[in-house]
């Protein structure tokens, strides 16, 4: 009875998680525009997507920024990360507080204080701000994931390089890159995740010049959720299923 009830349970969660994105990714194979009846199955909202340029490109818009933003915060969080583990500097702790707390704070409060620095900065909103916003709210991830598989790592590793003469840069780029390589992966893989699903942030800090895909497809469901919002939608969850799913592997290897 207990096994029951425990896959009952189960069931129940994953039911009350991924129901409704199986409706959404079901609805958008229907026949019918204005309805959640069942009126047959078609593949031509899709074909409708390919075939809309303001839809493609607002998805190269977002696949830009996500792959630009994703590669700084990498490149930024992993250097970060390592002066964190390496080094002892004043500020240090107080530095590392700051990086949880930008990941726990509010996108809400995040987005209005952006915008209120770019504006006080006398920067158009458009490319420049929005990529300058993903930076930074990637950034904090990217150093808790790499920090972690620092820390974890034999240091005797380290210091026998030093004693047999290795330079600092060969000791990093020799030694401690490959051990950190599935973190940092890991690392960009969220960032690409996070950025590329962004809303409420990107809402306040990008112009009317520069729209991305979040936001094209908030402003479609204002007229109706359509099977092409449905189709849209499917598409921009595999590829953020893809993305997850590779980061989810590469922090099994950290775990390792």
């Amino acid at each position: 009875m207990t096994r029951w009830l425990k896959i009952s349970w189960t069931t129940s969660v994953f039911a009350f998680l991924y129901g409704p994105l199986l409706v959404l990714m079901v609805f958008s194979f229907n026949q019918a525009r204005y309805t959640t009846s069942w009126q047959g199955f078609s593949l031509k909202w899709y074909k409708s997507l390919i075939n809309n340029p303001q839809l493609l490109d607002a998805f190269v818009n977002s696949l830009t920024v996500a792959l630009v933003s994703s590669l700084i915060a990498t490149a930024l969080g992993t250097l970060g990360a390592f002066a964190v583990s390496r080094y002892r500097f004043a500020g240090r702790k107080l530095f590392f507080g700051l990086v949880y707390s930008v990941m726990m704070s509010p996108d809400i409060v995040m987005g209005i204080s952006l915008l209120m620095l770019f504006v006080t900065a006398g920067l158009t909103p458009g490319f420049l701000t929005l990529l300058a916003a993903h930076v930074t709210f990637c950034l904090p991830f990217v150093i808790v994931l790499v920090h972690a598989r620092i820390s974890g790592f034999d240091p005797a590793v380290v210091d026998a390089a030093r004693d047999l003469g290795a330079r600092e840069q060969d000791v990093f780029f020799k030694i401690i890159f490959p051990m950190i390589l599935p973190a940092v992966l890991a690392g960009w893989l969220l960032s690409f995740t996070l950025s590329l699903d962004d809303v409420i942030i990107s809402f306040f800090v990008t112009g009317p010049g520069f729209e991305i895909l979040p936001l094209k497809i908030y402003s479609m469901v204002k007229l109706g959720v359509t099977p092409e919002v449905n189709a849209l939608c499917t598409v921009l969850f595999m590829l953020t299923l893809a993305a997850v799913s590779a980061a989810h592997i590469l922090t099994k290897e950290i775990k390792k």
